[in-house]
C-alpha cells in the first residue's frame, strides 16, 4: 500500500510542506510544515497550517505526527501549532544536538537545552517506524547541515533541502556544520534507491526558462538530469561546483529568525516581562 500524498506550496518562502496519510488507518504526518512570519513587521499567523489541519479534516485524516528533514534556515516551523491542536508528535534527526550546539553561542542562547529534548522523537539512521498500517524508514544525509535525514514511507522519499528539482540541481552546503563532500555522499544514497521511488522536495525556485513551481521527481530521473549530480559527475566535481557556487550565495532572508525558532522545534521565544516575544538580530560590524 502506498502513501496518500498532498502538498501545499508556500510561496513566500517556496516551501512545500506535505500531508501523507496512511488510507488504510486514516493516520497522517504532516513533513516540515511552514509558520507564516512577516519580518517586516514582526507578526506571525498560523493560515499554512489552518490549510493544512482543514485539508485532513476533509479527508477524515487524523495527525498523529509532525516530521521535520532538519532545523529550517528559510521559514518558522509550523510544527507546534500542530502539536497544540491534535496533540501530535514532532520528531527530527538525532544529530539536531549538534546544530543546537552549534547555534546555541551564535545567539547566546543560555536556556537552550541542546540534547534535542525540545523535540519529541530522536530519529538515528537506519530508524523505522509505523504510520498507521505504513512504515516510514529514516536515512541520515547530512551535508546541508549535520541533522538532515530523509522519510521513505512505501514509493516515496521525503528528502528536504537535500536535492532539488533535476534542472536546478543540490543544496547549499556552506551553513555551520555544512560539507560539500558529505552531500554528495548522502546524495549517492538517496539515489541508489530504486529508479521508480518518488522524491519529494522541501522547495522549488523555477529553475531558468521554468514557469512552474515543482517538487515531485524520481531517483531515475535525477541520475539523468540533475544539473549538479548526474550519474557520472565524480565526488572532486561535485565539490568543487558547490563550494565555488555556495560562495556566491546570498544569506537565506529568514535565516536568523527562523534557525533560532527551529532549533527549538519552532517554538517561539517565551514572553518577557512586557508580554512581548523577541527575537535575536546578532549585530557584526563589517571589516573597513
Amino acid at each position: 500500500m502506498q502513501p496518500v500524498i498532498e502538498a501545499f506550496f508556500d510561496e513566500p518562502t517556496n516551501t512545500v510542506t506535505y500531508l501523507v496519510a496512511d488510507p488504510a488507518s486514516g493516520d497522517a504526518a504532516v513533513i516540515d510544515p511552514v509558520h507564516d512570519y512577516d519580518p517586516a513587521s514582526g507578526e506571525v499567523d498560523s493560515a499554512s497550517v489552518d490549510r493544512v489541519l482543514a485539508s485532513a479534516a476533509s479527508h477524515g485524516w487524523r495527525i498523529v505526527m509532525v516530521l521535520e528533514t532538519h532545523a529550517h534556515a528559510d521559514h518558522l516551523s509550523g510544527a507546534p501549532l500542530i502539536k497544540a491542536r491534535t496533540g501530535a508528535w514532532i520528531g527530527i534527526g538525532e544529530h539536531i544536538r549538534d546544530v543546537q550546539k552549534i547555534f546555541r553561542p551564535v545567539f547566546n542562547l543560555t536556556d537552550l537545552k541542546t540534547d534535542g529534548s525540545d523535540f519529541d522523537r530522536l530519529f538515528a539512521d537506519g530508524d523505522r517506524f509505523a504510520l498507521g498500517e505504513l512504515e516510514v524508514e529514516v536515512l541520515h544525509v547530512p551535508g546541508h547541515t549535520p541533522a538532515d535525514i530523509a522519510y521513505r514511507i512505501g514509493d516515496a522519499a521525503f528528502v528536504g533541502d537535500t536535492l532539488f528539482m533535476p534542472d536546478y540541481g543540490t543544496a547549499r552546503a556552506d551553513f555551520p556544520g555544512g560539507d560539500a563532500r558529505t552531500l554528495y555522499r548522502s546524495i549517492r544514497k538517496l539515489l541508489s534507491l530504486p529508479d521508480d521511488t518518488r522524491l519529494f522536495l522541501c522547495h522549488d525556485y523555477k529553475a531558468p526558462g521554468r514557469e512552474d513551481y515543482r517538487w515531485e521527481t524520481t531517483v531515475a530521473a535525477q541520475r539523468r538530469d540533475s544539473v549538479h549530480v548526474h550519474d557520472g559527475v565524480s565526488e572532486d566535481a561535485f565539490v568543487a561546483m558547490r563550494e565555488a557556487r555556495d560562495a556566491t550565495l546570498a544569506v537565506p532572508r529568514l535565516l536568523l529568525p527562523s534557525i533560532q525558532v527551529n532549533v527549538r522545534a519552532g517554538q517561539l521565544p517565551e514572553a518577557e516581562d512586557n508580554g512581548v516575544r523577541y527575537l535575536r538580530i546578532p549585530v557584526k560590524r563589517r571589516s573597513a
